[in-house]
């Protein structure tokens, strides 16, 4: 009897097991994701991997005024039906979305695919509400479920107010990737405000430059950040390490559950360095050229100024902090000679009034200086410090 019962008993929990992996679990289980490897130490949907905690959003009061498009910004769907044209049908782009507006929202219709805007690109600031179905319906994975995607990369959309599943599948997680740092998440029916920040990664000669990262805030609360970018993500699948494409669409997901969107804008960031931008360190080639470009801008603009003026002077004077160019620092010098002379000309009653002239002068003859742009002995230099010596300008005023 005692074997038979504990037969039947091993036999029940297999079967519980057995219908848990077919539904997916409700928080995760074993036997289900790919496994940890000599970089993750988790496997994919890991019942082992720590649930978010729960952290109050910020109030709706304060998140509105920040969920305003900037003026800069690129609407994608700002609650009519008009919008639905920037929208197509992703298994076919040629057909418009089964997608419909309702009451100002884009309203997932269940089986009929996932959507996806026209327009493509790659870099952004990216801006999201979303709201799952009320009466909530379900619960794990099947509760208010869908995605937005960014070049194959999902941050998740999931009804988890009161609803667990397993860490790496929350609503804001990296699926598959990276757990929320938090649940932030509004009762479903409320709108979720999701911001995130996407930096794709950069390849050359398939090696990996620069990795790509994704910060995520919800409902004004940091839940991602800068998780980097390993490739395009998956269902029990670990992202593939590899480069993912310039531009792409926004994609939202389709899962069966009639979630809700709304105010949703984008804005294109400029390029980094590893990607023909200027922003962060550049090669020393690159840098050579940006310099050279930027003092050829300002030449132009001296050129511009009145002629012979401390204005122009100077300007071409900044000109050498970005390239040294010998014909231009022999005109700075000839115009510095001359704007010295004329001071030793001016009538003492007449000095006062070009004194802030004077001392712009003097400060930026030091800093050329101090940097080797002119030779600390720089005749000009030495005759508008005299100047200022000998009008008592160099002198603090005595405290009272």
């Amino acid at each position: 009897m005692k074997l038979d019962f504990a037969l039947f008993a091993m036999g029940a929990a297999l079967s519980l097991t057995t219908a848990a992996f077919a539904a997916g679990g409700s928080t995760g289980h074993a036997f289900y994701g790919d496994p940890p490897d000599d970089r993750h130490a988790w496997c994919i949907h890991d019942q082992n991997r720590p649930q978010p905690k729960v952290v109050a959003p910020l109030p709706v009061s304060e998140l509105e005024q920040k969920a305003k498009a900037p003026a800069d910004a690129i609407v994608l769907f700002g609650g009519t039906e008009a919008c639905l044209s920037k929208w197509c049908s992703d298994k076919n782009p040629n057909e418009p979305t089964k997608w419909i507006v309702r009451n100002g929202n884009m309203e997932c219709v269940p089986k009929s695919g996932y959507v996806r805007t026209k327009e493509e690109f790659g870099d952004c600031q990216l801006h999201v509400e979303w709201a799952a179905p009320t009466p909530p319906e379900g619960e794990s994975q099947g509760r208010g479920n869908s995605g937005i995607f960014l070049l194959g990369v999902e941050i998740q959309v999931l009804d988890n107010y009161q609803n667990k599943t397993y860490a790496d599948g929350y609503a804001c997680s990296m699926y598959g990737v990276n757990p929320p740092l938090a649940n932030a998440l509004r009762p479903p029916g409320e709108f979720q405000y999701i911001d995130i920040t996407f930096h794709k990664p950069v390849y050359k000669d398939d090696k990996c430059v620069q990795p790509g990262w994704v910060t995520v805030y919800c409902n004004g609360i940091l839940v991602q950040d800068r998780t980097q970018i390993e490739g395009p993500t998956g269902h029990r699948a670990r992202a593939k390490v590899g480069p993912l494409p310039d531009k792409g669409p926004l994609k939202l997901q389709d899962h069966g559950n009639p979630v809700r969107f709304r105010n949703i804008w984008y804005r294109p960031l400029p390029p980094a360095a590893a990607k023909g931008g200027v922003r962060g360190p550049l090669s020393a080639k690159a840098t050579a050229a940006k310099r050279k470009e930027i003092a050829a801008s300002i030449r132009k603009d001296a050129a511009c100024k009145p002629e012979g003026s401390a204005e122009q002077m100077l300007r071409f004077a900044e000109s050498l902090v970005y390239d040294k160019d010998d014909a231009t620092f022999q005109k700075v010098e000839q115009m510095a000679g001359q704007y010295a002379a004329a001071l030793k000309q001016l009538p003492a009653d007449k000095a006062g009034s070009k004194k802030d002239e004077v001392m712009q002068v003097d400060s930026a003859f030091k800093y050329l200086a101090k940097w080797s742009f002119v030779p600390e002995n720089f005749g000009p230099k030495v005759e508008v410090t005299n100047f200022i010596k000998a009008q008592g300008w160099d002198k603090k005023p005595k405290k009272k």
